[in-house]
């Protein structure tokens, strides 16, 4: 039997969507309901803060990074065993990539067949509510907007009105979430501070999203309104093979957080033994590792700590300069240059990495310029873009991309493919196969040249 689903969206970004999600996963889990969270788009932070909610992973939903004929088959695997299946949008409702609109919660609501709940930042509306809810609820025939949050409510007066307004457009009210600032999460150039950096005042602010949505939300209307995920395959990494099992570390942390779960998973199902490395606490690489992962993430935020280590710093140059396959990612392009923002990092490529005042955002259609442990030359992956960060020089005398409307960027220097495109393993599981059988040929030639000399 499948998992119910449901989508919470809203008109535009900063209504609400993460409070209510989040706390809507953690309420549900309280009462004993087994909850699967999701996040359209490419977002890694609000994951994070799902994780704790509902205790089981928080995992990604973007058309747009694996392909729309996956997105069911994803939601079904990663609702596995779960009751409910609770989807948080992104941006406004039909908001996605800025040429086409693919990507949007509307389009992943459709291909779930799921409903929608609209959560609306009710500050300075009163009977202007009925046309705002008219208009979502018509603009597209194939999103059925089945329900409304009033978020930011004033006072019980603020309220009737809202309600008022909900019942003319013909939508349910669910709940009101009053006016409440103490559920602020800090933010910083990149969005919400991650939940493994907020450590326990994460805990803390999804216990309070909880609370807060279980007093003003009525649950059982919220669960009622889901519905089945559509039948269909499973999505599923694949079996993992015997014999030989390289160990591929992966970073981690508070420093690294940017990651799908369905790339270890991958990892795994191509028979990589996974460890997680935290660079702000581990001073070495695990012994025996044989391949690297090094995701996006915040280490701009900890370049004291990451410059300071230099134990593990080294393992990663020693490594790389073996020519051991490393696939770096955005902050792990970051970690691996000579220097971020000043402080020494691995000095595995000849670049230098600072924060600049530009946001660089958005979905990009790649092609890769070079052969490498990940990709042929003249590959094509769907990625996406999201730093403050710049890198010089852009790419390396083998550059790892190009796209339309820029320059070549990224390194393909030995083993090493790095630059600041984040991808989800998912969309070009080839990705990880070669990955980790450029791990394994190594180590057959390796043992090859051991023979020898014996």
């Amino acid at each position: 039997m499948n998992a119910r689903a449901l989508v919470v969206a809203a008109p535009s970004s900063g209504s609400g969507k993460t409070t209510l999600a989040t706390g809507l996963m953690a309420a549900l889990r309280r009462r004993g309901t087994t909850v699967a969270p999701f996040k359209v788009g490419p977002d890694y932070i609000d994951p994070g803060y799902h994780t704790l909610a509902a205790g089981r992973p928080g995992r990604n939903l973007d058309p747009v990074l694996v392909g729309a004929e996956r997105i069911a088959p994803l939601a079904r695997h990663g609702a596995a065993g779960a009751e409910i299946a609770v989807v948080e949008g992104v941006m406004g409702l039909f908001d996605g990539r800025i040429d086409d609109g693919e990507g949007s919660t509307a389009q992943v609501a459709g291909l779930l067949g799921a409903p929608v709940v609209l959560v609306v930042d009710c500050r300075g509306q009163a009977r202007s509510l009925a046309a705002l809810l008219h208009g979502f609820r018509s603009f597209d025939a194939d999103v059925r907007v089945a329900g409304v949050v009033l978020n930011r409510v004033g006072s019980e007066r603020h309220e009737q009105v809202l309600r008022a307004a909900a019942d003319e457009a013909g939508l349910p009210v669910l709940g009101a979430l009053p006016r409440r600032d103490a559920l602020a999460v800090p933010s910083r150039h990149l969005g919400l501070v991650t939940a493994a950096e907020h450590g326990p005042a994460a805990h803390a602010a999804v216990d309070a999203m909880a609370e807060l949505v279980a007093a003003h939300v009525d649950l059982d209307a919220v669960a009622a309104l889901a519905t089945p995920l559509p039948d269909g395959p499973v999505w599923s990494p694949g079996e993992r093979p015997r014999g030989r099992h390289p160990l591929v570390a992966v970073f981690g942390g508070p420093a690294f957080t940017f990651g799908y779960a369905e790339h270890r998973e991958l990892l795994d199902a191509a028979g990589a033994d996974v460890a997680v490395v935290d660079p702000l606490r581990d001073e070495r690489l695990p012994t025996g590792t044989q391949a690297l992962v090094l995701p996006g993430g915040f280490p701009e935020e900890h370049v004291a700590e990451l410059g300071a280590n230099a134990g593990l710093r080294a393992d990663v140059a020693a490594l790389a300069a073996s020519g051991a396959p490393v696939h770096a990612e955005c902050g792990g392009l970051l970690y691996l240059c000579e220097s971020l923002g000043g402080a020494p990092m691995c000095g595995v490529l000849p670049a230098r990495a600072a924060m600049t005042a530009r946001l660089t955002l958005g979905y990009r259609s790649a092609v890769a310029l070079s052969d490498s442990p990940l990709l042929s030359a003249g590959e094509r992956v769907s990625g996406h873009e999201f730093h403050r960060c710049a890198v010089t020089p852009r790419a390396g005398a083998h550059p790892a991309w190009a796209w339309r409307g820029a320059d070549p960027e990224g390194f393909v220097l030995g083993g090493v493919h790095a630059s600041f495109l984040h991808t989800h393993p998912a969309g070009t599981p080839s990705i990880v196969d070669k990955f980790v059988s450029a791990v394994q040929n190594d180590v057959s030639r390796s043992t090859l040249r051991l023979s020898t000399l014996e």
